[in-house]
């Protein structure tokens, strides 16, 4: 004799086939942005380091649990305000709010679980992102200041023209005014960051990645850009009056674009390294209050004192 199946559970079954293909449904119809839960990134949903698809997982992977969890607890608090609601002819206190060990023990073990089960994969993930190889592909020292950005090629003993601050005007070609970071496409990269006065965040926004950057201390990170093109970057932490306008840009090219680069800044003058201790009273180094021209940075008319390199 064929055992039956009780209607519950044939029921149970279908319901959960039914939210299953639609969540299949709607998962389908999603865009790139929302496949990725609205993170920054390009259009196409192609990652643009190695670490992409790592923080992106982390943090869909964070909200889709949340999302649940939230929709559980909502539905069962308005499943109890309908459920236990007070009748017209009930009196006293309702027998849900007797003293009950097991609930208490699962309103207090559940959140515990769910904290720990975050923190691992947090912590996993973040060693894996903070993780440095022995020798890396190439070294970039970049030098944070009231409100811009100074850029050291330290394999090849070059540099970025002085960092100028410029301000978001919104006109067109604006951004091209603002430093501009090189690397290599699908080699390592270390940033070696330093500030020459207060506390700033090195950011590339579709990096997915921030870093502090603190006086008198040099902070690290590794990367490996998996995807040409134009990134725009800022600072992450509240600098000052110019904060807003700290801004610069990374561009990721191919190797033999990447070497005519770092051929042409030699061939500018730029080699040596622009110190960290570049001191801001010296006469290469001007405040200006202007609208169209404010904020530190270095004169035309002299160069950067503190070049290391160009007394060698």
């Amino acid at each position: 004799m064929i055992p039956q199946v009780p209607q519950r559970a044939r029921r149970g079954r279908r319901a959960a086939a039914a939210g299953l293909a639609l969540a299949t449904l709607v998962l389908a119809g999603c865009t790139q942005a929302q496949q990725r839960g609205f993170m920054p990134g390009p259009g196409d949903g192609q990652e643009v380091t190695n670490q992409t698809e790592r923080i992106t997982n982390l943090w869909v992977g964070s909200w889709a649990v949340l999302v649940v969890v939230g929709l559980i607890i909502w539905g069962l608090t308005i499943w109890c305000a309908i459920a236990y609601r007070r009748r017209k002819h009930d009196s006293g206190f309702p027998v849900q709010l007797r003293y009950h060990v097991p609930l208490e023990l699962m309103f207090t073990l559940v959140p515990v679980v769910m904290v720990l089960t975050f923190f691992y994969f947090t912590q996993r993930d973040a060693r894996e992102i903070e993780m440095h190889v022995a020798e890396p592909d190439y070294t970039v020292n970049v030098v944070a200041k009231q409100w811009s950005w100074d850029i050291n090629y330290v394999d090849d003993d070059v540099h970025e023209p002085a960092g100028v601050q410029s301000f978001a005007t919104g006109e067109e070609g604006a951004a091209d005014s603002l430093p501009t970071l090189y690397l290599p496409v699908g080699q390592t990269v270390e940033f070696r960051l330093d500030s020459r006065d207060v506390i700033h965040s090195f950011w590339v926004v579709d990096f997915l990645y921030k870093k502090d950057m603190m006086p008198g201390h040099t902070t690290s990170f590794q990367v490996t850009p998996t995807r040409e093109g134009t990134y725009a970057g800022k600072c992450a932490e509240l600098c000052g009056e110019y904060h807003s306008d700290m801004l610069f840009n990374v561009v990721v090219v191919s190797q033999e674009e990447f070497d005519a680069h770092m051929e042409e800044l030699r061939t500018q003058g730029n080699e040596g390294q622009l110190s960290v201790d570049l001191n801001r009273n010296d006469k290469g180094w001007s405040m200006r209050e202007k609208q169209d021209d404010a904020g530190p940075r270095y004169t035309e008319d002299e160069p950067a004192a503190g070049t290391e390199g160009d007394n060698e």
